[in-house]
């Protein structure tokens, strides 16, 4: 019994050792705070918030019309590229103050997705593109156009970040204060 009860405490005290990182939203405000240079913000680790998957259509479906019916006789093939939700990401390029190009791509700079702050989300750097239609959007990354669906729009930046809290007290007390006698 006192060996059960040891093997548990043992693997208590390991398993609270460990530590899962806590991840933070980037945000403008985030940015603001502590004035990031353009330098240390590219030696921040993004990671992505939830998956984004890109698409384009590299060709399309050939067809024919035989005997009045329309015969397709290819069909599409779609290139895709799946971000997943926490892929690591570095910034490789900041046009303007508030966007961010972050590149999930293991080497080159040159494929890279943009972010920035969204007003709808209290200033959450968020995924943007060139334009948002009803069920999807345009990005691009390379040199190419992508399609991606409508809630790629919520996936946001988060950084890992530890808060080292050191609270001092200054603490004064009081003498208290007597009616004067006159």
């Amino acid at each position: 019994m006192k060996k059960t009860l040891f093997i548990i405490g043992m693997t208590l005290v390991l398993l609270s050792s460990c530590t899962t990182p806590k991840y933070t939203v980037f945000t403008e405000d985030l940015k603001r705070e502590y004035r990031w240079s353009d330098r240390e913000l590219s030696s921040i680790q993004f990671y992505l918030s939830r998956d984004i998957i890109l698409y384009k259509v590299s060709k399309q479906g050939e067809s024919a019309i035989v005997d009045g019916k329309v015969v397709i006789r290819d069909g599409e093939e779609i290139d895709r590229i799946v971000i997943r939700h926490g892929t690591p990401g570095t910034l490789v390029y900041n046009p303007v103050y508030d966007r961010f190009g972050v590149s999930f791509e293991a080497t080159g700079k040159d494929k890279f997705l943009m972010f920035g702050p969204s007003q709808d989300s209290n200033g959450q750097y968020k995924l943007l593109a060139k334009e948002w239609n009803k069920g999807y959007g345009l990005v691009t990354y390379g040199d190419e156009v992508y399609r991606t669906n409508s809630g790629s729009a919520y996936a946001a930046l988060m950084i890992e970040m530890d808060k080292l809290k050191k609270t001092t007290y200054r603490t004064k007390e009081a003498q208290g204060r007597e009616v004067s006698k006159n």
